[in-house]
This record gives C-alpha cells, structure tokens and sequence, in this order.
C-alpha cells in the first residue's frame, strides 16, 4: 500500500514539475532531471522520512510481538543526566531518563504517541572563544555541554571543544505526551498541542581544564512553531544571551531544527500561533501587575506595623539567572526525589556537595543579585545559599516536612538564607544548606526574670526579615528580628505578617505563568564510582610518588591497609548523613593489628567537591596537619573517596 501511494504521488508530481519547470514540446530527460525535480519539490525528503518512521513502526511492533510485552511508552535516545537534581512528573526517574545520542531509526517509540525531535545542528558567533586555538589530539581543553529539560524529560549532550563555532551536533527524541494528552489510542492534535505552552529549556555550561564549570547561557525554547510548518519540519537559529550582568550581551548562536513524529496531517496558520502565544503573554502580564499591585499595597501594610521594619531583610522578589525578577515563592517546588534520597538527612547532605559560589561580578561592588532556576543550579553543579537553601527546601517539602526558606544575616553580619522545618510539637530546627548541620533553636524570652535561666543560641544566625515557602511568604513583624528572640509562630499575626495565599497561587503555582520556568525532577548519577575511585587513587599515587622523589623519598605502598581505610571513609559519609558516629571502633582495631611494631598510623580526611587529582594534591600539601608519609598519603587516600559519593548524588 506504501508502495502504490508512493508511485502516484511520484506520477503527480512529475507531471506538474515536468509542466512547470521544463516547458512543454517533445524533450528528452535523463535520470538526474528527474531527481532534481523530485528534490526540487521535496518529495524525496518526504517520502524518505514517511518510510523511516514506517520502518520504525514495523520494528517496534515486531519486538513487542517477540518479547510478549506492551508498548513502552516515552522511551527514546540513551541520553545522559545532570545534573543533576528528574520517571513521572511527580517522581525521580531512573538513569534510561537521560539519553544519549541515538540515530532515530533505532529508536524504541510507541507509534501512539507524538513526538518533537530536536536537533541542534552546530553553533556560532561564541566571539569570546574567538582566538580559542584548535585542541590537539589527547590534549585537555575546556568544553561547552548542553543541558536540556521538557515535560519531566532530561537530555544532555556529549562534551565538544569550546571555539567560536563549536561542533554542537545532536538529536533528541522528546515525548509530547506527559501529565495525560493524548493518552489511550487518541494521538495529540494540534489544536492539543498548542495549548502546551511548556518550554524547552536548555542550558549551556562551559567546563574548564581544571573541570570548573560556569553558566554560560539558560534559554527558554517556545517549540510550537514547528506546527506550522508545512513539511513538518523547521529549522531556525537561537540567540543565547549570557547571565547575571551579562544577560543581555549575546554569548553565541545554535541552529536547531525541529521535527514532529509522526507528521501532522494538516497544519496550523501562523496567525493562530503567534495569536495564542500572544494571549498568553498578555495574561501573564496581566496576573504579575495584578501582584506588584497586590505586593505593594502589602509592604505599605507592613511598613505602618512599625518605621524599623523598613530595615529588615523582607525580599518578595528576586532576579533569576536570566536578570527577571520572579516572587521568591516561584523558586520551591515540592520535589520528590524518589529512592535517589531516602532521607531529609541525605537530602541536606546531597544539596551540601554542590559547591557554595557567588555569582561572578565584573569589576568591584557589592554581591550580584542572582537566583538560579533549579535546571541551572544542578546542571553547573554550584551556586550561592539562596540556590542551596531553595533546593533544599524543595526537597524537604517533598519528604513531607513543614519546611521554609529564611532571609536573614549570619553572626558575622552577612546577609544569608537557610531553612526552617516546623515539627508537629512545635519545635523548631534551622538546616544550613551549605553544610547540613542542623540546630535545634529555643527562644529566649525577654520578659523573663533577671536570675532565670535561658537557651543559649546554638545556631550561627543573627536576624531574620522573612520566611516563605511554595504556598506561604510570611514577614517578620516582632519587635526585634534577633534570631535568639523569635517565637516562630506563624499563625499569630502580630508576630508574623502573612501574604494572601491566593496572590502568591495566582503568579507561584505551577502552571500558573508562562514565565515560570519548568521545575526538572533528580537523575540518577552516571558516574561509575568504582571506576572513578580508582583512577583518581592511580592520579594521586603518581603525584605523591613524584613529589616524595623530589625530596629524595622512596615510596612504598601498603594495599592492605589502603584496603582497611574504606571503613573509615564509610563511618566519615555515615556521620555526615545521619550525625551520629558508627563503625570506628572496628577500623581502630583492624588498623592496630595492620601497623607493624615501632610504626606509627597518622592520618586525616579532607573533603573535596571535585574530582581533580592535582587540585586535591596541592590542598592536602597546603593542610595544616604535619603531612608525612603515612599522614598524606591518607590524606589522598580519604579525600579521594569521600569525595565520589558527592559526585555520584551530585547529578
């Protein structure tokens, strides 16, 4: 029946070529004109991409008929994750969520179900990498990644050469159908389709020879357009701007293309795209007015309560990574991470090996004002406390706990932001995202007698202005915003002025704006963390052998008792997960009976959120501990090993 279809339509359209293009009287044409005319009118890319997706159909079916198993639906190229922070919207999905690269005629696709194929097909004008000289083979350079987010789907791609034109070259398979369209038999239309206003997002980092990493751009993809194209497929260049105070200086150009499979069987005027895209800008304008109306009137309220409140740190808005200020409340999600974390503890202990970096300011001045979407934060692998303490508390919300973000300042006076949980007793217990310890507060009461006895402050905070959380932005309107002082009360008004929820749900709810950026779900590492232990212990071997040689050292090396520090390392990761200390007592024997008589065991951990062998080095020679034979070579030995668990979760 293809075939029949085929030659008709290759009849039809010779006919009407050979009419229009060659004129009429007896002529005669080779097999090359005929091809040139076919191509001239397309229809050999037609007819090609009907037949592969046919084929892929044919295959699919065959498979399932062999193994006895039903369609698997979404399953598309082996991508790879991030970054990390994402299986359903509500749940984390496992590592087949990241894919790699995959021609898509060995895709496994469900021929219900419609799909946006996107291509990037190389970049352009990346002018800071203008003088970038060409990599040699083997040498270590830095390199561009692209990270890319859609409907709970993650992507990233292989890791090319930073250059002005950087070789970004690859295809992802996105499934359109999420959160129940087009289920069933019933394929998405596009009336359906365009009605879908979530984005692509992608991000591009940038990865140094030292394997920092910088955000190097976070853009927003509206797809629809492809709905009116009349072969189905478009193709288009994407400008990226940078980030922070680079946000509206150009950092480069892709050429994407994009495709849906199967094609649409008739297409949508571009006058109803641009129209509905319209609609929806103007209605989200519409709902953020409606809340700086809102948001103002509420800070004249709060203001009245008393003139110092004008001093305390109340922030309702805050500027994301792309310099648009969003309400704070729009930065946590509940975020459920599925068996990737088991505990509110691991979750603390997970958002605290993402690196503590402020964002970069060029030239001097006061900090940058930078607060990056949840997809930027894991993809970079670091960011400021607002980004640790949002993440965190997106993750305790999602372990079922009252928790909140806290704006305030530290003892040292610095301005700050950690999370608050709300036990059902009524305890409170701060987290400090950057290094999950956690601190149980008890107000002091500045009423009490002179001689009675009072809580000292366990926590390292001074102040605090505000709280909030997803649903809730409550400001702190007691007399003084001391930290040791205040009751956390958030039902009492006079000790905390709340925002309407409905306000906060009109502009902070998922869904609510297209503005809002598409919250990703955690992947499952892709780092091999044997693998990995290993080669960074032979890293480490090699400089500490080297550097001893320059001292006129020998070096020798025990297996065994290199052996017997993985209890220690486990005890270390235990401690720092749940805080409470276990296993020591074996190791401290197992290592009695290792050292020989007259010998002497010394050594000490260090924690690195990285995996460079020479960076690692060079700390452990700069430690304060007397680093002797046995003392570094623990050292490296210890570092290097706590260290992997932290790359492992970090995706």
């Amino acid at each position: 029946m293809l075939c029949m279809d085929v030659q008709g339509k290759i009849r039809q359209v010779l006919s009407e070529t050979l009419k229009d293009d060659l004129g009429a009287g007896p002529q005669t044409f080779s097999e090359g004109d005929f091809l040139r005319a076919l191509q001239h009118r397309g229809i050999i890319d037609d007819v090609m991409r009907d037949l592969q997706w046919t084929q892929n159909i044919q295959r699919d079916a065959e498979r399932r008929r062999e193994k006895g198993s039903p369609p698997k639906a979404g399953a598309a190229p082996h991508a790879a994750p991030h970054a990390a922070p994402h299986a359903a919207p509500h749940a984390a999905p496992h590592a087949a969520d990241m894919r790699d690269r995959m021609p898509l005629n060995r895709m496994d696709v469900d021929p219900a179900r419609r799909y946006l194929h996107l291509q990037v097909l190389g970049g352009k004008a990346f002018l800071e990498h203008l003088q970038e000289p060409e990599p040699m083979p083997g040498q270590v350079c830095s390199t561009f990644r692209l990270y890319l987010h859609f409907r709970g789907q993650r992507f990233r791609s292989k890791p090319v050469p930073c250059a002005c034109e950087p070789d970004l070259q690859e295809g992802f398979l996105l499934e359109v159908h999420r959160d129940g369209t087009g289920e069933g038999s019933r394929m998405a239309d596009c009336t359906t389709m365009l009605s879908i206003c979530d984005p692509v997002h992608l991000v591009l980092i940038k990865t140094d020879t030292s394997n920092e990493t910088t955000l190097v751009s976070s853009y927003f993809l509206d797809w629809r357009t492809v709905l009116g194209a009349p072969s189905g497929r478009t193709c288009f260049s994407v400008e990226l701007l940078g980030v922070g105070s680079e946000c509206k200086v150009p950092a480069g150009v892709l050429t994407v293309s994009l495709e849906l499979f199967p094609p649409l069987s008739e297409t949508l005027n571009g006058d109803i795209i641009a129209t509905q895209q319209s609609l929806e800008r103007q209605r989200t304008a519409e709902k953020e007015r409606l809340f700086l109306v809102y948001a103002k009137q509420w800070w004249r309220e709060f203001l009245e309560i008393r003139p110092s409140h004008q001093s305390k740190l109340v922030k309702i808005f805050a500027q994301d990574e792309n310099g648009v200020n969003r309400p704070v409340c729009s930065y946590v999600r509940v975020l459920r991470a599925g068996r990737l974390l088991e505990s509110p503890r691991q979750a603390a202990r997970f958002v605290s090996l993402l690196a503590d970096e402020k964002a970069p300011l060029v030239g001097g001045g006061a900090k940058q004002e930078q607060w990056c979407s949840l997809l930027a934060f894991v993809c970079r692998g670091k960011g400021d406390c607002e980004d640790h303490a949002t993440l965190l508390c997106s993750l305790l919300l999602g372990f079922g706990l009252d928790a909140y973000v806290c704006v305030g300042t530290r003892a040292k006076g610095g301005p700050h932001t950690w999370v608050l949980t709300r036990g059902t007793d009524g305890s409170i217990t701060f987290w400090e995202s950057l290094t999950a310890h956690r601190y149980l507060h008890r107000a002091v009461d500045p009423d009490a007698a002179p001689l009675a006895a009072q809580p000292k402050p366990s926590s390292p905070y001074r102040t605090v202005g505000c709280v909030f959380n997803h649903h809730s932005f409550l400001a702190n309107c007691q007399p003084s915003d001391a930290v040791p002082l205040c009751v956390f009360d958030f039902q009492n008004a006079s000790r905390w002025k709340a925002m309407s929820e409905e306000a906060l749900r009109s502009v902070c709810a998922p869904g609510a704006t297209t503005s809002l950026p598409p919250v990703p779900h955690l992947a499952a590492p892709s780092l091999q963390p044997a693998a990995a232990s290993n080669q960074l212990e032979l890293e480490m071997r090699f400089l500490l052998s080297e550097h001893r040689k320059d001292l006129d050292l020998a070096t020798v090396w025990d297996d065994h008792l290199s052996y017997l520090l993985s209890s220690a390392l486990a005890a270390y990761e235990t401690e720092r997960c749940t805080g409470v200390s276990c296993g020591n007592e074996e190791f401290q024997d197992a290592v009695r009976r290792a050292v020989p008589d007259g010998h002497t065991f010394k050594g000490f951990p260090i924690h690195f959120l990285h995996r460079n062998a020479r960076r690692a080095f060079a700390t452990c020679l700069r430690s304060r501990v007397d680093h002797c034979a046995g003392g570094a070579i623990t050292a490296c030995a210890c570092s290097s090993r706590i260290l992997l668990w932290s790359e492992q979760h970090k995706k």
